[in-house]
């Protein structure tokens, strides 16, 4: 029996309503002083739940004053992803089309404004005039990507490590992501590099912290992810330098006890920054000089995946590993630019990679579980999201790097939807928090629930 019906049942006992009394006193009304009694109790009952509940909430006001936001936006991702055909986690994000937004001013952030963006990849600073390219977002066939909300991004980050490390492709993106949570810090004094680093691509650390939220996200440059050594002895006089195949990186100490790992390389791996630089190929003592490009490439990621599964923490680091994106260049040459104004139909061919079928054959035998954002295919649609002439140094044409805001943005937009998944608690637990969050807040009484705390199961 509850506490309100004992209530109610002791308040109509026999013995209660039947005492004596003295001779001659006026008989008092029984019903209606009990029932006076009863509602008296009774509101006692609800305000004592209610201030309960009220000092909870304010402690936790106190205590974790922007979990409540970062709660209400995460239930909005997982309501998204629950509303669309089908969720991020069960569909393939890499399969579908760029469709074009209604709100073309839908940019995350102003590159100009941002101090991380290297003025290189800012276009619209270097003078490019159309912003069609701004006006298209990548959208699956069988499921859709939660719009990107920088304040539960910035929660779900606190007191993490992100590490990006590759080429400067891998710089392109590590600058869009500080930029885009930066949009959601109030005090931008409070987002800094650590070493008080200008950002240019000779640097081979960067890392900037989010001082407010206590995390950083951190580059590492590492072109080939493994070692490169000098000319062996008595090697041919072709050869001034090697790529040690079976040695991961030197730098390769200080990218774990991270959180998110970033992976990419690819675009190094071609006869003229290899064979025609003096730079070949060895594994061991051994020089290789025979040695294909795509052979060496399968030994270099074979290396990588042996220390992943070696050195790192598989239950707190989440690994992503980037495919090859596509250049947009008119000849083989790479001197001849074409950025067109909106994103092709045909891809000629350029969705296909034999770097990123490499990738996915190797990764799928290791123990540790791998995210590869397999960007080729969607990537190249986008011949209008180059830099092409708007760099810092227009005598010199990109159809390599991409302006920012721009393609990097969306990739971005995946590997943190994919987190949001990963750090969700059970369903059950989910629902129930939901329909608790509906009765109260529909009951003009408490806007602020304990149910907030749910973000502390994340990883």
């Amino acid at each position: 029996m509850s506490a309100l019906n004992r209530t109610i049942s002791i308040n109509k006992s026999p013995s209660f309503s039947r005492r004596t009394l003295p001779l001659g006193s006026p008989r008092p009304n029984h019903n209606r002083s009990g029932c006076v009694f009863l509602r008296f109790q009774v509101l006692v009952i609800i305000v004592s739940v209610i201030s309960f509940f009220v000092a909870v909430g304010g402690g936790y006001i106190y205590v974790l004053p922007s979990l409540s936001r970062a709660f209400f936006n995460a239930q909005v991702l997982l309501s998204q992803d629950n509303n669309n055909n089908g969720s991020v986690r069960e569909c393939d994000v890499f399969d579908g089309t760029w469709v074009q937004v209604k709100d073309q001013d839908h940019t995350l952030y102003n590159a100009t404004d941002c101090p991380f963006v290297e003025r290189g990849f800012d276009c619209l600073g270097n003078g490019r005039s159309d912003r069609d390219y701004l006006g298209w977002r990548w959208k699956p066939r069988s499921c859709e990507i939660p719009r990107f909300d920088v304040r539960a991004v910035l929660e779900m980050l606190r007191s993490k490590r992100v590490v990006f490390v590759g080429d400067s492709m891998s710089r392109t993106q590590w600058e869009s992501l500080i930029c885009m949570l930066m949009a959601g810090v109030e005090d931008k004094k409070g987002v800094y590099e650590v070493n008080r680093n200008q950002i240019t691509k000779r640097i081979r650390f960067l890392g900037v912290r989010f001082s407010a939220f206590n995390f950083t996200v951190e580059f590492f440059r590492s072109v080939f992810l493994v070692q490169q050594g000098p000319m062996p002895r008595h090697a041919p006089r072709r050869v001034k330098s090697t790529l040690l195949l079976d040695k991961l990186d030197d730098i390769s100490d200080q990218w774990v006890n991270s959180d998110i790992l970033v992976f990419n390389t690819g675009h190094w791996w071609v006869p003229s920054k290899l064979f025609d630089m003096g730079c070949y190929f060895q594994v061991g003592r051994s020089l290789k000089l025979g040695m294909s490009i795509p052979a060496a490439f399968r030994i270099a990621l074979e290396t990588w995946t042996s220390w992943v599964e070696r050195a790192i923490d598989k239950n707190r680091t989440r690994i992503f590993f980037r495919t090859f994106e596509p250049s947009h260049w008119s000849d083989l040459t790479r001197r001849i630019c074409n950025v067109t104004q909106y994103p092709t139909l045909e891809t000629n061919g350029t969705d296909q990679s034999l770097f990123s079928d490499t990738i996915l054959e190797v990764v799928k035998n290791v123990h540790i579980p791998i995210n590869v954002l397999h960007v080729t295919s969607m990537s190249a649609f986008r011949s209008d999201a180059h830099v092409g002439n708007w760099s810092d140094n227009p005598s010199i044409q990109d159809c390599s790097h991409w302006c920012l805001p721009g393609v990097p943005d969306m990739w971005n937009e995946i590997i943190l939807s994919q987190l949001f998944h990963e750090s969700e608690i059970p369903s059950q637990q989910i629902e129930s928090l939901s329909k608790f969050s509906y009765l109260l807040n529909n009951s003009n009484t408490l806007s602020l629930l304990p149910g907030n705390l749910w973000l502390t199961y994340a990883w």
